[in-house]
């Protein structure tokens, strides 16, 4: 791998890790929800995914779901289905009044947000484009593998590391601004369609 084709990665990867899709989502709506430590634990779900997405493609799994329609199908659906859920799981999610903490609902386990996160990183539409069609194109296979796939990986997790953290602020400081129920009804509601209309995508697509 070139110095040029590195920076093709890492230009190409920052522009698609901050556009706005099911991960950064996911991590907004914990950090509003649950506090910028507490979604860590989603943000160490949805790494796992990503480099276990990611790993799985440049030992050839991407080229094995191109191969196979009909598992490539099986988890599309399964990704479909998932996505769906969260977004009828955000859309019913219960509001508070914003300034009393009885009756607020406890708080998910970082194990249950950490597994949460990890679902949500393998149903990820953007993820599983990048990493059966565009990820392998960076590794030059006359040139020693480990190398590259641990520079790539290693650009991966900071690049979006810093965009987790950057929509986790954002987040954050929405959650003043949330705190009437009224707003935090129609955030759900949006974040709640977000999600469906991402299965939606995930439905179409064809890598």
């Amino acid at each position: 791998m070139t110095l040029q084709t590195w920076w093709l990665f890492v230009t190409a990867l920052f522009l698609i890790a901050a556009t706005p899709g099911p991960n950064m989502l996911h991590v907004m709506v914990q950090s509003i929800h649950h506090g910028t430590r507490r979604s860590i634990a989603s943000m160490a779900g949805l790494m796992t995914a990503n480099l276990t997405c990611l790993i799985a493609s440049a030992a050839g799994l991407g080229a094995l779901l191109k191969a196979s329609p009909m598992l490539f199908d099986a988890l599309r659906y399964a990704g479909v289905a998932y996505l769906v859920w969260l977004g009828i799981k955000a859309w019913r999610a219960p509001v508070g009044s914003g300034d009393a903490q009885a009756g607020k609902p406890a708080l998910p386990s970082l194990r249950a947000m950490y597994a949460t996160g990890v679902g949500t990183g393998f149903s990820n539409p953007k993820l599983i484009v990048f990493a059966t069609a565009l990820f392998p194109q960076f590794i030059d296979t006359s040139r020693p593998f480990g190398p590259q796939l641990a520079i790539l990986i290693g650009t991966f997790i900071v690049i979006e590391t810093f965009w987790f953290v950057a929509y986790a602020l954002g987040g954050r400081s929405l959650a003043a601004w949330l705190a009437p129920a009224n707003r935090q009804r129609l955030f759900n509601r949006i974040t709640g369609s977000i999600f469906i209309g991402f299965g939606a995508a995930l439905f179409g697509s064809r890598v």
